[in-house]
């Protein structure tokens, strides 16, 4: 059985189509977004467990952030295949060192010819001693407050920094006037220093992945207030019907990804669009 790949954005009235294999081989098509001067793009790859997220600009310049879960390599190359990815300037790994492999890190090192890893400082102690191409490539350690321009027009400023449980780095990103919060932690302690935070009014919010029963408050959705919210969904996961009815609360879209599923939103100077791409299997 083949599957139809639609791609189908609620802004637009166009969609097309191109056949894949499961988990999208390297025989699809690409998807072309067309960035041109002042556009960016980031998008919310449908892995089966973990998360990440492609961020790009004119020129095909490419950003990583995070490298999914547990037996998602194959599902991350064909979302990048597909994306038409073909190198990686930088890869930032937001998430605990429990969640990464560093075999997955040296192969996606190899393969897309990645010249920087962004992560927090202690993490970056340990990468380095795990990586096996140290002579090609910087380790960069972000603090809290730490403030780049990633892309052209794209800033990324470190929110909050933690080492402990339930807790990372989370960044937002700023392009032109648009606001994308991305949320590793979800401690008491991460969201007493995010409430004092410029967060207010984000338009795109992507939730922390592994983020557990009350582990987010009403308090903190309303603060952000969030036009988009994107929820990393593996397979039988349930989410909390508190944190989808506070986001219902403030109005926002919500869009979930999964193995099957992936959103991006294309960002222009003065407005954004958001393009779902679900695999549907074809009869």
């Amino acid at each position: 059985m083949r599957i139809l790949l639609f791609l189908f954005s609620i802004f637009i009235s166009s969609t097309f189509s191109v056949k894949a294999e499961p988990y999208i081989s390297s025989k699809v098509e690409n998807i072309d977004l067309k960035l041109s001067v002042d556009e960016a793009a980031v998008s919310f790859l449908g892995l089966s467990t973990g998360e990440s997220i492609l961020v790009q600009g004119p020129n095909g310049n490419n950003i990583l952030v995070n490298a999914g879960g547990k037996g998602t390599k194959a599902e991350l190359e064909g979302w990048l295949s597909l994306y038409g990815v073909k190198e990686i300037a930088a890869l930032i790994l937001t998430n605990s060192p429990q969640e990464i492999s560093f075999m997955k890190i040296n192969e996606l090192i190899s393969k897309y010819n990645i010249k920087e890893i962004i992560t927090t400082p202690e993490f970056s102690k340990q990468l380095t001693k795990k990586l096996e191409q140290t002579n090609r490539i910087s380790v960069v350690s972000w603090k809290m407050g730490t403030k780049k321009e990633i892309l052209p027009q794209l800033i990324s400023e470190v929110q909050f920094v933690g080492h402990e449980q339930n807790e990372g780095m989370d960044l937002k990103l700023q392009f032109f006037n648009h606001n994308i919060f991305l949320m590793t932690s979800f401690s008491q302690q991460a969201e007493r220093i995010l409430l004092r935070k410029n967060l207010k009014d984000v338009n795109i919010f992507k939730l922390p992945n592994s983020a557990k029963e009350d582990s987010l408050s009403g308090k903190l959705i309303e603060f952000l207030n969030p036009q988009i919210a994107i929820l990393f969904a593996a397979e039988k996961r349930k989410f909390d019907g508190d944190i989808l009815h506070d986001l219902y609360e403030t109005w926002s879209e919500v869009y979930f990804t999964n193995k099957n599923s992936t959103v991006t939103v294309k960002f222009t100077e003065t407005n954004y669009e958001v393009i779902t791409i679900p695999i549907v299997k074809e009869e």
